[in-house]
């Protein structure tokens, strides 16, 4: 005998030929040129060199492009299984019907030139569309909605082959094919996989017995490929099939609630605790939902929102089937082989493992802060001293070029002779950041003498540690840290912004405070300032993200530099250097996340939104705790220093400045 086998290389195909190969049988494979080394290391994986022969074709072509000479070679060919075909969802009308109706249409041909005995075509449960109901094995056109060019042309694909064709024919319609239930090995990101990714980020930020509320959207129906091989295998050979079609799929199919549940399970993620039905969607008055999602803000926020979770747009509609699927012709095909579909839930810890080791896009990006600085110009604000410094020397170690800003030159100067010792390049921009227009020459200076300013770090800050009650006549304490803090950072933004979005490309990071978060008593000037930075990045965010320019803020812990040394309590309190603050800065690069928190500063929020006045009682008692220094007294007591208890305070909450 010998076979001649399409998408034999795809991955119900080589699943298939690996147990065709079990057989008394030599297999022709249609491939094409470009595609010949893929197959030469699958017959080396199968052990199967000089049993599998390569037969070079195009599925777009008329009769697979074969010519007299090939299909002559080829009147040994007993059964020609189908099996390439286009099975993603989101493809084009034109590549469908390319490869499903044209290239059906052509294996026909080819088979007819053959004279082979025998055509086995696998179809797919799409062929039932948007049937309502039960679904036999005997059905095929009964006036379904076929919603998509995938499932218009699946269905005309197997039609194709019931109505021209004289050669006996056998088709097999799979379920949603997903990994090996005994390896979990897949070959692409498809189907219930597109859901991978988000339930591993729900994995990272929220703990798994945390309860979750939900869609319901309908019924599914998951197979294992070993099942549909197995299966496909076995009925090809069985005697009196021809003129019959085959459900490959599950006679008890899953909700699809359930089977997000099972993946959750297997990722130790959070589950669904409640599931609002899709009926309750249903029960609006007719062409409500449906007039809401043809707005175009409904339009580009479900967009958006599937981008950022890796879910293409169009897999969504369809996750839920109209349609339940008999399956008991194929049980009795099957009846006494122990070939059956597993439950999900005995395997789908093999397919998570299999993706998350194999699959998962991130571990094919690059990763590196090398990757993502290398090349860039970062100008850093506050650059000759402290985190600013610790920031653009790890920055220009990785290969990026930082453009250093501060008032001082000479320090500047400094900085920059210490990266080019290590063969860094480093630029200096001295300027006054409490001068609105000296901004705007700095931008212009900038500007002319680089091609491009890719990140911006707004750094540089004023803290002043006072209770109100000594601020009362020190109402420039306010107009101080406001023109610094919030008035000079978002003058700069403002000077970038419009370069960073006529480029669409653009990453803003600022140094913020975990006194934002914690509202610590005797810093409401600095902290007001930062609070409004915050504000302001967060608003202007939404304004630019369609022009990829991205903000993050990070509400940066107590860190030991020259602005913290007049408080001289914080000489005793455990403090983070300027290295591991200047670390911060450069994952903000790296990752572009939103915020970068402590776990205390997200604490501070949480207790503030839970439990309001018990988080004022606490920070009033910090504010007796902790009184105003002898500097912010406009003193100088020598003796000043922390108190065992202020010691243990501080300890206790590491990283907040009291």
């Amino acid at each position: 005998m010998t076979y001649f086998v399409t998408g034999a290389t795809g991955f119900i195909g080589r699943n298939l030929v690996e147990r065709l190969l079990r057989r008394d049988a030599d297999i022709a494979v249609l491939v094409r040129e470009s595609s010949t080394a893929r197959l030469d290391e699958l017959i080396e994986r199968w052990g199967a060199a000089g049993r599998v022969r390569p037969v070079i074709g195009d599925l777009t072509q008329a009769r697979l492009g074969l010519d007299d000479a090939d299909t002559a070679a080829l009147q040994d060919v007993t059964d020609v299984f189908h099996l390439a075909a286009m099975y993603d969802m989101t493809a084009t009308d034109e590549m469908n019907r390319a490869l499903n109706v044209e290239g059906t249409a052509h294996v026909l041909e080819a088979a007819k030139a053959m004279g082979a005995d025998r055509i086995h075509h696998v179809s797919s449960i799409a062929v039932a569309g948007m049937y309502k109901g039960l679904f036999r094995e005997d059905m095929f056109d009964e006036g379904q909605d076929l919603p998509s060019p995938y499932h218009r042309t699946k269905f005309e694909s197997e039609q194709l082959v019931r109505l021209q064709t004289d050669t006996p024919w056998r088709i097999y319609r799979p379920a949603i094919v997903v990994g090996d239930s005994q390896t979990g090995e897949m070959d692409k990101v498809d189907g219930p996989y597109y859901l991978f990714k988000p339930i591993q980020r729900l994995r990272h930020f929220v703990p798994e017995w945390f309860p979750l509320v939900g869609p319901e959207l309908g019924a599914t129906n998951i197979v294992p490929v070993d099942y549909v091989a197995d299966a496909i295998d076995h009925i090809a050979h069985l005697p009196d099939r021809d003129g019959q079609a085959f459900h490959l799929a599950s006679s008890r199919p899953i909700k699809s609630g359930d089977a997000l549940n099972t993946f959750c399970r297997a990722a130790h993620a959070p589950q669904l605790s409640m599931r609002v039905d899709k009926g309750l969607l249903d029960a609006l008055p007719k062409g409500t939902l449906s007039l809401l999602m043809n707005l175009q803000f409904a339009k580009d926020m479900r967009a958006t929102f599937l981008a950022e979770l890796g879910i293409p747009d169009v897999v969504l509609d369809y996750v839920g089937l109209a349609s339940e699927f008999d399956t008991r012709d194929t049980e009795r095909a099957l009846d006494g082989t122990g070939i059956a579909v597993p439950p999900l839930d005995s395997y789908a810890g093999k397919l998570w493992d299999y993706w998350e080791r194999n699959l998962d896009p991130d571990l094919h990006k690059d990763r590196s802060f090398e990757g993502a600085v290398n090349g860039r110009t970062v100008l850093i604000t506050g650059a000759s001293a402290g985190i600013g410094k610790s920031a653009a020397i790890k920055i220009a170690r990785a290969g990026g070029i930082p453009l250093l800003v501060a008032r001082s030159e000479d320090k500047l100067e400094l900085v920059k002779k210490e990266i080019e010792q290590f063969g860094g390049t480093a630029y200096v921009y001295p300027a006054d950041l409490t001068d609105l227009e000296d901004i705007g020459r700095l931008v212009k200076d900038v500007l002319a003498e680089h091609a491009a300013v890719d990140y911006l770090v707004n750094n540089a800050g004023r803290s002043i540690r006072r209770s109100v009650a000594l601020s009362q006549d020190r109402f420039h304490d306010y107009e101080r840290t406001m023109q610094l803090n919030y008035f000079g950072a978002i003058k700069l933004i403002m000077e970038l912004l419009p370069h960073m979005r006529e480029r669409k490309r653009g990453h803003i990071v600022n140094v913020s405070s975990i006194g934002v978060q914690a509202n610590t008593p005797r810093f409401s000037a600095y902290v007001a300032s930062k609070a409004a930075l915050d504000a302001f990045s967060r608003v202007t965010a939404t304004e630019t993200l369609g022009d990829n320019v991205t903000f993050t803020t990070i509400h940066m812990p107590l860190v030991k530099t020259d602005m913290i040394a007049p408080t001289k309590i914080y000489d005793s309190f455990p403090t983070a250097t300027p290295d591991e603050a200047a670390d911060l800065i450069c994952e903000a690069i790296r990752a572009k996340p939103k915020e970068i928190n402590t776990r205390l500063g997200t604490f501070g929020v949480l207790m503030n939104a839970l439990l309001p006045r018990v988080s004022d009682q606490i920070l009033h008692t910090a504010y007796k705790l902790f009184p105003d220094s002898a500097a912010a007294k406009g003193t100088d007591d020598p003796a000043e220093r922390a108190s065992v208890e202020q010691i243990a305070v501080a300890n206790l909450m590491k990283g907040v400045h009291w």
